[in-house]
């Protein structure tokens, strides 16, 4: 592997996670490599009709443009499941059988344990199509290795998990109020309805001291407005940029993702480099990093659990303070772009 080895990632724009990972990898990989990006979808505008034919045309445009790229060294797709899936087996294929170059695949998503368990035998088929296809794939945990490994040679499966840059983030470690913190889209799989819930709860209980601070944009939105307006220790704050989310979350001392499905979201660990404790649900790979030490899990959708495993936070910052310092400690030792970064190149190394 030398400076003049041609990379080229495959992945959807504008999605969320996955958008910011491919940002993140072509940032720590570019001294090391010759890195390039191709969208294979770009998340269109607009609602409805409108919306689905941008997003029909844009796939049919990347998958038409595709061949006319150089070629590459390495080719590395980032995928999720049904359509992402169904759209990334293109440019798997193409890159394995017409360019001959090893081909990384790259699992996210929420359910994609859902998908590997489909009944469709024609779906079935294109997966071990895909998954034979490759060199290697990449989880996010020893769970998702566990279930790819069903359809695919256990030894092709690499647990990578997702990362962040730690000195992005100051935890400030407050407590004076207890500062409780969601930023994620607000979709009704996220949970914040729950936490919309469990909100109102806490408002009356008068012995606790707290602030809530909820970032994002998406349904549940004028809602979150409703609740912020009734409410002056709770505030609806949109759209967040980076450097917006970054500093709230220095800031906060609580981070809260009461989520039905995840893989290892990239929002749980920033709130961890953010020096937050963790109060969330074990699905996913969320077990095999939030244990007792950095924060608390609660059954998905159960807005009683999550109002008292908030309340006990808020109740006892001290012990808030702790699994935050834990958990910041935790993702500057195991969760650090460096790391992450090291681990893709020796990869590359390996299948080249």
């Amino acid at each position: 592997m030398n400076d003049n080895t041609k990379l080229l990632i495959v992945g959807p724009r504008g999605t969320g996670g996955i958008d910011r990972y491919i940002t993140e990898q072509q940032r720590y990989l570019e001294d090391r490599m010759d890195v390039r990006l191709y969208t294979r979808y770009a998340a269109p505008k607009g609602e409805g009709v409108e919306r689905a034919v941008r997003m029909i045309l844009s796939s049919i445009l990347a998958v038409f443009m595709f061949p006319f790229q150089s070629r590459p060294d390495i080719v590395h797709v980032h995928s999720s499941h049904k359509y992402s899936f169904y759209r990334s087996a293109f440019f798997v294929l193409y890159s394995s059988y017409v360019w001959r170059v090893p081909v990384i695949l790259h699992i996210h998503g929420s359910s994609f344990d859902e998908f590997l368990e489909t009944d469709s035998l024609v779906v079935r088929r294109l997966q071990s199509l895909v998954f034979d296809s490759v060199d290697d794939v990449v989880v996010l945990s020893e769970y998702w290795r566990g279930l790819v490994s069903r359809r695919t040679d256990y030894d092709k499966v690499h647990v990578i998990a997702n990362a962040v840059e730690p000195d992005e983030y100051e935890p400030t470690y407050q407590t004076d109020p207890v500062h409780v913190v969601f930023v994620s889209n607000l979709i009704e799989r996220k949970g914040i309805g729950e936490l919309l819930e469990a909100i109102e709860a806490l408002e009356s209980m008068p012995h606790l001291s707290f602030h809530v601070s909820i970032g994002g944009r998406g349904p549940f939105a004028d809602r979150a407005e409703a609740v912020a307006a009734a409410y002056d220790n709770v505030d609806y704050l949109g759209f967040l940029s980076e450097s917006e989310k970054q500093n709230l979350l220095s800031r906060a001392t609580v981070f809260v993702l009461p989520t039905y499905a995840e893989g290892l979201p990239i929002a749980l660990l920033e709130g961890m480099a953010g020096g937050n404790a963790i109060v969330t649900t074990p699905v996913g790979s969320i077990p095999e990093v939030v244990t007792d030490e950095q924060g608390i899990l609660v059954t998905p959708g159960d807005a009683e659990a999550l109002t008292a495993a908030l309340a006990r936070l808020i109740d006892n910052p001290d012990e808030a303070v702790r699994m935050g310092r834990a958990n910041r400690a935790l993702v500057e030792s195991r969760y650090s772009w460096q790391s992450n970064a090291d681990n893709l190149v020796e990869m590359y190394a390996e299948a080249n």
